[in-house]
């Protein structure tokens, strides 16, 4: 029996594992880097290993180090959660060579399906039907569209949709240094590009003892940048298609028998609205998404993970599924700037009324499985999911009516995230509906989708009770006078004035607290009820109202049920040092300069690539806003940027239009 594990990851799988090991009573280890050194999985493992350094290629991605790591602590099993390692053939046999047991399939099961190329052939000689790869250098016109993936990766790491062969070259580039970045492995080929389909996978679980399971399907067809943003169980397609979850399930047990599998890994197809699928590709691990199974089917799979590598044999048959689940992915990312990814502090984060951790729902509910707590901070070097929101009912309304309403009234403290977007979808009558495919951000407009779930009017309010709530806490630590209104005179007293940036810009708010209420500007049939350091209530045309307040430096989070707002309270003078020039392009996250692609005088055209940033495992374009000339170029390839570091100044164009003309003629 494994009395204590290793997982060879870090955040909140680290975390979901752990709690499993826990409710089994088997000791836990964590490995760290030092960019992770104050995570909360270090501090929940019975003990931790440091692994010295911060990229991934540097820690987590060191198999060498893990396995030393697992020795040092005593552990007798590795885990290894999913992605860095986790399906890697040859960490999985240095494992089970250093006498540790490896919670995986077999090595070469693992081998088999680690080459995307290789694991088609396989898999169309075992029967199962699959999408064609293309040569990268036999790619013609008639073939375009074409999707650039990593052989050796997911998680949309490596992925390119190329369109014109003209772009092929630099495309094929780019996949082939974000694979070998993020797998160490620079292989990439091409498929046909479906502009719209559905993503259902299938869950599989195998013993030694050649049973296998079809678990249950799950459909993740809304993604971005080809990785999953909303998952569930069961399949809203397969639900709607008679026959087609006997025989997706059938090709995903022969998927598996193909390659002698054991433990938990996914089949993933690609499906047309006519129930027809082709093979993608198989993860030879757990998935991000598990939660939704479980949740339908009753099964903590990482328990089972546990049993099988320990030899134990599966039931006859799974559960059957029942009720509906559905997970979304929160991420610190702005979904309205090109998914721009977002570094900085988790002041707090907290959702509304009681909700499971890392544990399998078995009533209806929210869980939550996250890898940040509140005073975590959200670096460069890795992934930027913050956490995995999973609701379950008994149907599919009522499991996203359920979500939507657990994330709209969630305190989120800190970075900008997805938040906004995620409810807006699980609101959409289109996916309510479930009608979802890969194309769902496009069909429907990202820029609706991403709006905030605060109005201008809310977000209004929301600033008054800020700014109340700032002057009940000027009260509260003034040394004389505490209970007079703030801005109190003998005498008729002008306006207090407070500024705030919000997401449609600077509100001005403008009242004076008096003997007989509050008088604010510009805000009709609005009266103050109370107000202290953290909650305001108002009087809003006859409604109660109340605002909670969260202050941190002059960050500002305003939480209703009228929608969250985030504010920033604008300094009363602005610092010379912190004007930039015009044209200037920011940082706009931490990140290392990878490859610059003009010169100090060039000429450019707006939209053009200026410099590429690599950030969280993955390439960022920056693009000149407008045309005109380089002026100025202050970094080079391999430097190390902060978040708002000047990268390039583009300059108009000081060419006479008169003799551009005549040039021109």
């Amino acid at each position: 029996m494994i009395a204590s594990v290793l997982v060879a990851n870090r955040g909140e799988i680290a975390r979901r594992i752990f709690a499993t090991c826990r409710r089994a009573g088997i000791g836990t280890v964590a490995v760290y880097s030092d960019a992770d050194a104050l995570s909360p999985h270090v501090s929940e493992a019975d003990v931790a290993v440091r692994l010295p350094g911060s990229s991934p290629a540097d820690t987590y991605l060191r198999g060498d180090l893990v396995i030393e790591a697992a020795r040092l602590a005593g552990a007798d099993a590795i885990h290894p959660g999913y992605g860095f390692l986790s399906e890697n053939a040859e960490f999985a046999s240095a494992v089970v060579d250093a006498g540790l047991t490896w919670i995986g399939p077999p090595p070469p099961a693992i081998e088999k399906m680690g080459s995307k190329v290789e694991s088609k052939k396989l898999m169309a000689a075992a029967g199962v039907p699959v999408l064609s790869d293309l040569d990268p250098d036999a790619v013609t016109k008639a073939d375009l569209p074409v999707l650039v993936k990593a052989s050796a990766g997911g998680g949309g790491r490596g992925m390119r949709v190329v369109r014109a062969l003209a772009d092929l070259p630099e495309q094929l580039e780019a996949a082939r240094r974000e694979a070998q970045s993020a797998f160490g492995d620079p292989t990439v080929f091409c498929e046909r590009y479906l502009e719209t389909g559905r993503h259902i996978e299938v869950q599989v679980m195998a013993d030694r003892h050649a049973a296998v399971w079809a678990v249950g399907e799950r459909e993740c067809s809304i993604q971005r940048r080809h990785q999953k943003v909303v998952e569930e169980a069961p399949s809203p397609l397969v639900e709607a298609r008679p026959g087609m979850r006997d025989r997706l399930f059938d090709a995903a047990r022969l998927a598996a028998k193909a390659i002698d599998y054991e433990g938990a890994g996914t089949v993933e197809f690609l499906a047309d609205d006519a129930g027809d699928f082709h093979f993608l590709e198989m993860n030879t691990r757990l998935q991000v998404e598990h939660p939704v199974t479980e949740c339908t089917t009753g099964l903590d799979l990482v328990e089972l993970q546990l049993q099988v590598a320990s030899g134990q044999a599966l039931a006859a048959e799974p559960p059957a599924v029942s009720g509906h689940s559905i997970e979304v992915r929160l991420y610190a990312e702005d979904p309205a700037r090109g998914w721009q990814p977002q570094s900085g502090p988790v002041h707090h984060i907290e959702l509304p009324g009681g909700y499971t951790e890392f544990d399998v729902l078995h009533a209806p509910g929210i869980r939550l499985d996250s890898g940040v707590v509140g005073g975590s901070t959200v670096g460069v070097h890795y992934d930027p999911m913050l956490a995995k929101i999973i609701s379950f009912a008994p149907t599919r309304t009522q499991a996203a009516t359920r979500l939507a309403a657990a994330l709209s009234r969630a305190r989120i403290h800190g970075l900008r995230t997805n938040r906004d977007l995620l409810v807006n979808v699980l609101r959409h009558p289109a996916f309510l509906a479930g009608d979802t495919d890969t194309a769902f951000f496009d069909t429907h407009s990202l820029d609706v989708l991403s709006r905030p779930l605060a109005s201008a009017e809310t977000e209004r309010l929301s600033a008054l009770a800020a700014a109340l709530a700032d002057a009940a806490h000027n009260r509260d630590v003034a040394p004389v006078n505490t209970s007079l209104p703030s801005g109190w005179r003998n005498l008729a007293s002008a306006s207090q004035s407070k500024t705030f940036t919000a997401s449609d810009g600077d509100i001005e708010v403008r009242y004076l607290l008096t003997r007989s209420g509050l008088k604010a500007d510009e805000f009709e049939n609005v009266t103050l009820v109370s107000a202290t350091s953290r909650h305001v209530m108002l009087e809003v045309g006859g409604l109660r109202r109340s605002f909670e307040v969260a202050r941190y430096g002059d960050d500002v989070f305003v939480d209703s049920a009228l929608g969250p707002v985030s504010l920033h309270a604008a300094p009363r003078f602005t610092d010379p040092s912190e004007v930039v020039a015009e044209g200037s392009l920011l940082a706009p996250m931490p990140g290392s300069v990878i490859r610059l692609g003009a010169a100090v005088g060039d000429s450019v055209v707006a939209g053009q690539p200026i410099i590429w940033l690599e950030a969280m495992k993955m390439e960022h374009t920056i693009k000149a806003p407008a045309a005109g000339v380089v002026g100025e170029l202050p970094v080079v390839p391999g430097q190390q940027v902060e978040v708002g570091t000047v990268l390039a100044v583009v300059e108009a164009s000081t060419v006479n239009t008169a003799e551009k003309i005549e040039g021109e003629s």
